[in-house]
């Protein structure tokens, strides 16, 4: 019998999963200028942040006062930018290496959880990974996105509230792991309440995820196998 509690692993999804290839960035921009009527010409770092935290720090950049009615519009907005570019997005785009055998590998282990953890609109993360076939392996009513928080650590307890009501079971920084490629991520892994297994595959390097706390850092999800007994690893007993 197996005595282990469940684990809950959240993905990343930007440079830990997928690299859109700069149409994430060209969606953004359009839907920038379609609810504000501006171009956007002072584009915001969104590595490790939220949606809705990139797009008020755009606003203050571009001289326009952040409301919740521009907030409202750009989470209607961006999807429907993603959905008119889907192929080019498939196109430009590619799943990181790995990150499809990494996922499917996770997906059948039992007493895993596997969900998002994203400063993505939860429309758009679906369909980011739709994009690539990757949809599928991720439970999506219970992640984190960026529509429910502006802050990515409380992302985590949002994914932990979530996956604890839907499987009755409780989820904290115990039997919770963050796979991401950033210090943002390893951030909010920290401070939200998981353990963080950093991926260097973004401009991040290993020293720096590894300094900035990340419990343990790889070099890329190539090795499926030590990817493996790493989260598994985090699976504590009861």
């Amino acid at each position: 019998m197996d005595d282990r509690r469940p684990l809950l692993v959240l993905w990343d999804i930007d440079h830990t999963l997928i690299d859109t290839g700069g149409v994430g960035g060209r969606c953004a921009a359009d839907a920038f200028e379609a609810v504000t009527g501006r171009r956007l010409v002072h584009p915001v770092d969104p590595t490790g942040r939220t949606e809705p935290a990139i797009f008020a720090e755009t606003l203050r950049r571009h001289g326009i006062e952040p409301s919740e009615q521009l907030q409202g519009r750009y989470a209607a907005e961006l999807p429907w930018q993603y959905e008119r570019r889907a192929l080019e997005l498939r196109t430009r785009g590619r799943v990181l290496p790995g990150a499809r055998a990494a996922l499917a590998a996770m997906a059948v282990e039992p007493g895993v959880v596997q969900a998002v953890l994203t400063g993505n609109l939860r429309a758009v993360a679906v369909l980011k990974l739709a994009a690539y076939g990757l949809e599928s392996f991720v439970d999506w009513e219970v992640g984190g996105y960026g529509d429910d928080a502006v802050r990515r650590p409380a992302l985590v307890r949002v994914a932990q509230a979530r996956a604890g009501t839907k499987w009755t079971v409780h989820f904290d920084r115990t039997n919770t792991t963050v796979v991401g490629d950033s210090i943002g991520d390893v951030q909010a892994g920290r401070d939200g309440g998981a353990a963080v297994v950093a991926v260097a595959s973004g401009r991040d390097r290993a020293g720096e995820l590894l300094a900035a706390g990340a419990d343990r850092v790889l070099p890329s999800l190539l090795d499926v196998e030590t990817l493996r007994r790493v989260l598994l690893g985090f699976r504590p007993r009861r």
